[in-house]
């Protein structure tokens, strides 16, 4: 999970959610990291492991929340947030410690960190797993499988290197032979690019098919871990797609170049397990859950539209617009007033140190040091033409499917 998902501010207005619901979970997260793990183990937040929590809530029905105390993060507010003993909470917290885990440890192997931080983040790394172990036991997570496919990530992007000198991967190791999407990933016809990004696809199959556990609804296990294994592979694409040019630059191994697939190619792969994992969600009876929608299907959307502009694809709906839709787009603008008297020196100082160096201005409306201008939290920032917002005019966004405009409405 590298970061991929981005709710919307304007989305959850449609859909009659708070937009501070995301926030909640983020907070949750955090402070389960905390309460778990230490201060430190706070820096592995992982915004992708928020959808377990939701998910997790989702599916049971009910939402433990409790109130937090005041943070900079939070423009020194307190907040309702999610329980960080709660169910949905535990497992997003295994996630993040074992994937940032695993992350580190690859910087640290690979030599991308300096010298003097190799023993400290190496030390932090091993603690992250093995208490992303002991989290997972405690809500009956098999983790053994994850950390096999993690630690066979880099002897798959060896054999994609160098693949007579290495040679074919051999078998599955044990912790991995009971998981048939596993073996259908490694057998010898399979596609290259899908054994690259197979470990990945199972980490995310596995966790989003616990959701299912922790919520006692053992009938969407299969579901959700279908549609886990297609996030995964949206999660692993995106990133190469998105790194493509500049890890050409530098030098570094990016799975498309790596078995000569293209980025339209990708792309339409994107496209593919995008609607593969639509269908998943909607057989497990979630694809019409407002939380749902907004935090995991409408950002997905959005990742389309964004890659798919950058290839000239269209990205626009191809329905007629409403002639309102202009107006509609421009109402859900910021609506910033207009800037008033510049600060001075001290207290533009004052400003920067006290609403950006604290971090009160990603959560809190705050004031432009240099201007004064008053400004939104950067959290209800938004390029509403990549969200999952839609203008085709011919339907209510929320109530039907009238159109074949890839915006799910």
């Amino acid at each position: 999970m590298f970061g991929l998902l981005r709710p919307c501010a304007h989305g959850a207005q449609k859909y009659g959610i708070d937009a501070a619901e995301w926030q909640a979970h983020l907070c949750g997260l955090c402070l389960g990291l905390r309460d778990g793990h230490g201060q430190l183990a706070r820096a592995t937040t992982n915004k992708d492991a928020l959808v377990l929590s939701m998910l997790t809530e989702a599916q049971s029905g009910s939402a433990a929340r409790t109130t937090a105390a005041p943070c900079p993060l939070r423009g020194m507010r307190r907040a309702s947030v999610a329980a960080a003993d709660s169910p949905g909470v535990q497992l997003a917290t295994t996630a993040s410690l074992l994937l940032a885990a695993a992350k580190i440890r690859d910087h640290v192997d690979d030599g991308e960190v300096p010298a003097p931080t190799r023993g400290p983040l190496a030390k932090a790394a091993t603690r992250w797993n093995r208490e992303a172990r002991a989290a997972a036991a405690r809500i009956g997570l098999d983790v053994e499988p994850l950390v096999a496919a993690l630690d066979a990530q880099v002897r798959l992007e060896q054999e994609a290197k160098q693949p007579v000198a290495v040679g074919p991967s051999g078998a599955a190791p044990e912790a991995l032979a009971n998981s048939p999407q596993w073996r259908s990933a490694m057998a010898p016809s399979a596609d290259p690019l899908d054994r690259l990004t197979a470990p990945t696809q199972l980490c995310a199959s596995a966790f989003f098919a616990h959701t299912a556990v922790l919520a006692d609804r053992s009938d969407n296990i299969d579901a959700l871990r279908a549609a886990g294994w297609q996030f995964g592979r949206i999660a692993h694409l995106a990133d190469a797609v998105a790194d493509y040019d500049d890890d050409a630059t530098n030098g570094r191994f990016n799975p498309l170049a790596a078995t000569g697939t293209t980025v339209p190619e990708a792309y339409d792969l994107l496209r593919q397990s995008n609607s593969r994992l639509r269908a998943a969600v909607a057989a497990a009876e979630l694809s019409r859950v407002p939380t749902v929608r907004w935090m995991l299907l409408d950002p997905l959307t959005a990742v389309l539209r964004r890659l798919g502009g950058g290839l000239g694809t269209l990205a626009a709906h191809t329905c007629s617009a409403s002639p309102d839709a202009e107006v509609r787009a421009h109402a859900r603008g910021t609506r910033h007033r207009p800037p008033t008297r510049r600060p001075g020196i001290g207290e533009s100082l004052t400003l920067i140190l006290g609403g950006y160096c604290t971090g009160y201005a990603c959560c809190a409306d705050h004031t432009q040091p240099c201007t004064g201008e008053r400004k939104d939290a950067w959290i209800k920032n938004c390029d509403c033409s990549d969200c999952g917002e839609c203008d085709c005019g011919c339907c209510n966004c929320g109530d039907c499917n009238c159109c074949d405009c890839g915006c799910d409405c």
